[in-house]
């Protein structure tokens, strides 16, 4: 039986709103609102929803880079509290690798590829031969050991987020979340990164989440998928049943809006 290996249970993030000149009393506009769900390993599952409907707060209380207003998380058996220090979540950040949207502005100017991609390994107190394991990374997403010494100025956009998912495997995680890794990118560069990914989740048999509003990259990547609109999760299950017999007014009227070309 397969294990999850990710949970969430009746999850909700709110925020304050600032009240008007000080008057009345100050209330709260929902981000996420009740959310269940569960991640099993091996697994690639899309999250999709229109912008604003909480795909990434969701993932940001998963990952526990921000805190819950009520509801738990798990990853991998363990309860994830944000509102710990950085090093008691050292655990969580050993389990999980992020890949972000702007492959540019992830990426530390300053920094070498060398630096930017081992950077984990010594944050996290990773052992063994660290320089060995960036050169061996580099060369899995497709890149040369010796670009390790350059800037990510002198990179392609492609390449900057083949750097970035290199940073976000280098120490080996059992969980690769993307959150909208595509988006910046153009189709012909998005379609190598879509194949990088898909081989990774093979050859370093991770957990797959992907965060995305592009409906096509989720049919050909995930095999799960869960629909948000305003916060909430309106319905999930294998990516083809979902996609191709939604059973959600709000998931009939988005795979509506998708463009297609004239017969």
């Amino acid at each position: 039986m397969t294990e999850t290996i990710m949970r969430a249970r009746g999850l909700t993030r709110d925020y304050p709103t600032p009240r008007t000149r000080g008057f009345g009393r100050a209330e709260r506009t929902p981000g996420v609102i009740d959310v269940d769900l569960s991640v099993l390993a091996g697994s690639a599952v899309g999250i999709i929803g229109e912008s604003g409907s909480g795909k990434s707060t969701l993932v940001r209380l998963l990952l526990g880079l921000d805190t819950a207003t009520a509801g738990t998380v798990e990853v991998d058996g363990r309860a994830v509290d944000a509102r710990g220090s950085a090093r008691s979540l050292h655990w969580l950040r050993r389990t999980t690798g992020v890949v972000f949207q702007d492959p540019y502005a992830s990426l530390d100017p300053r920094m070498s590829i060398g630096r930017i991609v081992g950077e984990p390994l010594w944050a996290l107190g990773m052992e063994g031969d660290r320089r060995a394991r960036v050169r061996e990374v580099l060369a899995q997403v497709g890149l040369e050991a010796d670009m390790a010494a350059r800037f990510p100025h002198e990179f392609s956009g492609g390449q900057r987020q083949r750097i970035a998912i290199a940073r976000a495997i280098v120490h080996r995680p059992r969980i690769l979340v993307g959150d909208e890794p595509l988006s910046a990118l153009d189709v012909t560069v998005r379609a190598q990164i879509l194949r990088l990914l898909a081989r990774l989740r093979v050859d370093e048999q991770v957990t797959l989440v992907l965060v995305s509003h592009d409906i096509g990259v989720v049919q050909n990547v995930c095999d799960q998928v869960v629909v948000m609109k305003d916060g909430r999760v309106v319905e999930q299950g294998p990516t083809e049943k979902v996609l191709l017999q939604p059973q959600a007014a709000y998931t009939r009227q988005l795979l509506a809006s998708i463009p297609t070309l004239p017969r």
